[in-house]
């Protein structure tokens, strides 16, 4: 069987003191290449990543999460990925542990595979504040109820995509915010992706980065409504694009049909990657 191209895709922002470590982790045998989107960033995150040798991409405006996300996917399907992992870049997640989280896409059970912190149990144990883990629990029990699902969190910055998955879903048309993330969930069980999970151990410290509280609330009071969304275009209440247009055809109407014409708008600058 032929070896799939991996592709690590990491939406960075001041990632500078944890960058390399993150990098370093990674098994170089296992990925073929790391993409970087510097989201405007007020240290050295580009210089680090290009002395490490990652291919950079440096949005010239600030896009928001969401929005590098959606140019990490891009550039990843331009360069041939057949998985995609998307990793943050802040040394939270441990990302030796790629080899597993790709797995469950290789052997073809599943299309998105999430990294999930709460599965092995030290999620609290691990650092993660008492609010967020009990908002964690709580989003994802309404999402397990709204997807008929039985997970164990959603909420994840480590995950692997298919490319198949990838080239379906509509990521163009979700938000430039957090929920970008929320939304992609929903997108791939409204096109009838599989999901897995795998357990992933937690990282909380002075220099990764953290969501604070107000965000925390606007990120869950924004995945309420996807949750509502999908549930309202599941019972043809809702007429939800975001749920039934393919990715070629929110291409149409996001960037006038072209890849080409997403870049030249000025969204993103492309410097060479130094090796």
């Amino acid at each position: 069987m032929k070896k799939p191209t991996v592709i690590v895709t990491m939406p960075a922002y001041n990632a500078a003191k944890t960058l390399e470590r993150t990098y370093g982790d990674l098994p170089k045998d296992i990925v073929d290449h790391v993409i970087l989107v510097d989201d405007v960033s007020q240290d050295n995150t580009v210089e680090i990543a290009r002395r490490l040798g990652l291919k950079v991409i440096a949005h010239r405006h600030n896009r928001g999460y969401g929005g590098n996300q959606k140019t990490c996917y891009l550039e990843a399907l331009k360069d041939g990925a057949d998985i995609v992992v998307m990793l943050h870049p802040d040394y939270q997640y441990d990302s030796r542990l790629v080899p597993e989280l790709i797995a469950p896409i290789q052997e073809g059970w599943a299309d998105l595979v999430l990294g999930s912190r709460i599965l092995g149990g030290q999620a609290l144990a691990g650092g993660m504040p008492l609010y967020k883990y009990i908002s964690n629990r709580f989003l994802t029990f309404c999402e397990n109820v709204a997807f008929r699902q039985s997970l164990s969190e959603y909420h994840t910055g480590f995950r692997a995509y298919s490319r198949r998955l990838l080239e379906t879903i509509p990521f163009l048309l979700n938000s430039d915010k957090f929920v970008f993330d929320s939304e992609v969930i929903a997108q791939s069980f409204a096109f009838g992706f599989r999901i897995a999970e795998i357990p992933v151990p937690t990282r909380y410290f002075a220099d990764a980065s953290s969501v604070n509280w107000r965000s925390s609330i606007v990120y869950g009071l924004g995945t309420l409504g996807v949750v509502a969304r999908y549930v309202l275009n599941r019972w043809g209440m809702f007429p939800g694009v975001q749920f039934r247009q393919s990715l070629d055809e929110a291409l149409q109407h996001y960037a006038g049909g072209t890849l080409d014409r997403f870049e030249s708008e000025g969204r993103v600058s492309s410097p060479p990657a130094q090796h």
